[in-house]
C-alpha cells in the first residue's frame, strides 16, 4: 500500500526545521548497504550532528499527533528519522529496495516493513527529485507539498530521480509496523477509516459501531506480532 498525508507538519514546524537544516553540516550519504551505495548521491546529516535530536523530535511529535498515520502504517519501531538533501551536484539516489533489517540504538534491529519520506521542500523550489515507486499497480511518480509524507513498502524498488534545478530537503524514516503483512493493513486502515466517518455521524454509543470497532481491534490483536 502506497499512501500519502498531507500537511503532518504545521507552518512553523515546517520553518523551524528548515531554519536547522540551513547551518546544519552535511556529509555523503552513506547509510546504505553495499549494492544501494553504488547508486546513492545526496548528502545526509551524520549522526553526531549537534541539530538532528531536536530535528527527530519535531518530527517523531508530528506523526504521534497524526491518527491517520498511525492509523495507515500501525507502527510498532520506527528508526530515528533521518534527512537528505539533494542538489546538481549530488543530485539522484538510483533504484534500489531497502535492506531488509536495520540497527537500532539500543543495539537491537529493526525489520523495516514501511518506508516513508517527509518533503520539505516546495515542488516549484526544485526540478526533477521525483520518488518514483514500482510496485504491483505500475510505477508512480511522487512529488508532493513541504509537509507531507508518503508512505510505501520497504520491499518496492523505488528510487530519487535527478534533481536538476534547486534543493530538494527531506525526512526519511523505516519502520516496523505491528501488523506484518502490507494487505492486511490495508484492509485495517480501509475499516479504521470507515468507523471513523460513521462515528463522525452516528456517535459513539451505537450498537452495531460498538461491535464493529470491537471486530476491529479483534482483528488487529489476531494479526499483530507483539
Amino acid at each position: 500500500m502506497i499512501v500519502s498525508f498531507d500537511n503532518v507538519l504545521t507552518s512553523d514546524e515546517l520553518a523551524a526545521i528548515r531554519r536547522q537544516l540551513s547551518y546544519a553540516d552535511w556529509e555523503r550519504g552513506i547509510s546504505a548497504g553495499p549494492q544501494a551505495r553504488l547508486v546513492k548521491k545526496n548528502l545526509q546529516i551524520p549522526e553526531n550532528s549537534d541539530v538532528l535530536r531536536d530535528l527527530r523530535v519535531i518530527i517523531m511529535r508530528a506523526l504521534n499527533r497524526t491518527p491517520e498515520v498511525m492509523s495507515a502504517l500501525l507502527p510498532f519501531k520506527i528508526i530515528p528519522p533521518n534527512f537528505n538533501r539533494y542538489t546538481v551536484d549530488d543530485s539522484h539516489y538510483g533504484k534500489h529496495i531497502d535492506g531488509t533489517l536495520r540497527p537500532l540504538p539500543d543495539g537491537s534491529y529493526l525489520r523495516t516493513d514501511v518506508s516513508a519520506t517527509l518533503f520539505l521542500s516546495e515542488p516549484d523550489e526544485y526540478d526533477g527529485g521525483e520518488l518514483k515507486i514500482t510496485d504491483t499497480f505500475g510505477e508512480q511518480r511522487v512529488k508532493l507539498a513541504a509537509g507531507s509524507l508518503i508512505a510505501y513498502p520497504s520491499g518496492s524498488l523505488h528510487e530519487v530521480t535527478p534533481v536538476t534545478r534547486g534543493e530538494r530537503l527531506g525526512c526519511y524514516m523505516f519502520m516496523q509496523s505491528l501488523v506484518r503483512d502490507a494487505e492486511k493493513r490495508r484492509l485495517l486502515y480501509e475499516m479504521d477509516n470507515a468507523l471513523r466517518r460513521l462515528r463522525a455521524t452516528q456517535g459513539e454509543d451505537q450498537a452495531e459501531l460498538v461491535q464493529l470497532t470491537g471486530t476491529y481491534n479483534n482483528l488487529v490483536r489476531l494479526w499483530s506480532e507483539c
